[in-house]
């Protein structure tokens, strides 16, 4: 069994909703993520993914802790991170990255390409300055790009060629773990899987773990090792993607899959239309959150919030009292 590099216990963020007027007192708070338990293996891929607004990517980011914790226990290579202080992190920034969604947003305009790439060697102070042109050159080069781009700004590129550059910037210190928060669903279909190989070729050649997050379940299949669904805040099934894939446990991961395209009309799921809209995370559903939208959906699952448990071998598990397989 490979080693666990990534543990998360427990893992909540909640976000306060302030009232109007002066004192701006807090009137409720946004459960982005509630109660989350995942493992990550060295070496492997494991994919988020949800619709928009169920917490796969403040999750991402809580794992990394570039948002604090509410509550719960993060472990990375055996050391808690959970409560460290920015100070503390510092070196851990080495070993975790971050990859943003949007190339259009995550670069600094004003910032030419070299000066984007070479900032983590700078701060981090892990080379010699004399040496960061040439390091940024060799990331430049890894990532599909020419070292003669590194003296032009991020407008002078498309946005598959922004998105390598972002890439660059989080591969400079050498990561054990990188995260990647939904890096193609801003780009061209033609180029997303340019960037999915992309990643890759670099997790074969660098050896690298990641978590890859996003909402089309067709890329998370292409890419991931294990797959987490998750459902306004709470991971409700996990396992290896070919079983998760295939023979969903959980009603919504079911959904999701059912509206993945296939070309074949043969092989073709009955595609499942959820009724109603996404409840609000400010107030949550009692009992099991997909109930409301569940066409499985008894009396228990609007009272008892179901355990993520067993079904089947290899690690799969899923949360509900009504499982499909």
């Amino acid at each position: 069994m490979t080693e666990v590099l990534l543990r998360a216990e427990g893992v909540t963020k909640h976000f306060p909703v302030h009232g109007r007027g002066v004192l701006r007192r807090e009137v409720g708070q946004v459960h982005a993520v509630d109660d989350v338990d995942l493992e990550v293996r060295a070496g492997e891929t494991l994919g988020l993914v949800g619709e928009s607004g169920c917490g796969k990517s403040t999750l991402g980011r809580a794992l990394v802790r570039l948002t604090d914790l509410t509550a719960g226990r993060i472990e990375f290579d055996g050391r808690d991170i959970s409560a460290l202080s920015a100070g503390e992190l510092r070196p851990l920034r080495r070993e975790l990255q971050f990859v943003f969604q949007d190339p259009y947003a995550s670069l600094n305009p004003r910032r030419r390409v070299g000066a984007i790439v070479g900032m983590p060697l700078r701060v981090q102070k892990a080379c010699p300055r004399g040496e960061i042109p040439d390091r940024v050159a060799e990331l430049l080069e890894l990532v599909g790009l020419r070292p003669e781009h590194a003296d032009r700004f991020p407008h002078e590129f498309s946005g598959g060629q922004r998105q390598r550059i972002g890439i660059a910037s989080a591969l400079a210190l050498r990561p054990r773990l990188l995260i990647a928060d939904e890096p193609v669903s801003a780009l061209d279909v033609s180029v997303q899987a340019q960037v999915i190989n992309l990643f890759e070729d670099l997790q074969d050649d660098l050896g690298l773990t990641y978590i890859f997050v996003a909402h089309d379940l067709s890329v998370v299949r292409q890419v991931s090792d294990r797959i987490g669904v998750m459902y306004l805040g709470r991971l409700v099934e996990i396992g290896p993607a070919e079983i998760v894939s295939s023979r969903p446990a959980h009603p919504y991961t079911e959904a999701l899959l059912s509206a993945v395209p296939i070309p074949d009309p043969d092989l073709r799921r009955e595609r499942i239309v959820l009724r109603g809209d996404l409840p609000s995370p400010i107030s949550p559903p009692p009992g099991c959150r997909f109930h409301t939208r569940c066409p499985h959906a008894t009396e228990i699952c609007s009272q008892v919030l179901p355990p993520m448990v067993p079904h089947g071998p290899d690690g799969h598990l899923a949360a509900c009292h009504h499982p499909r397989s």
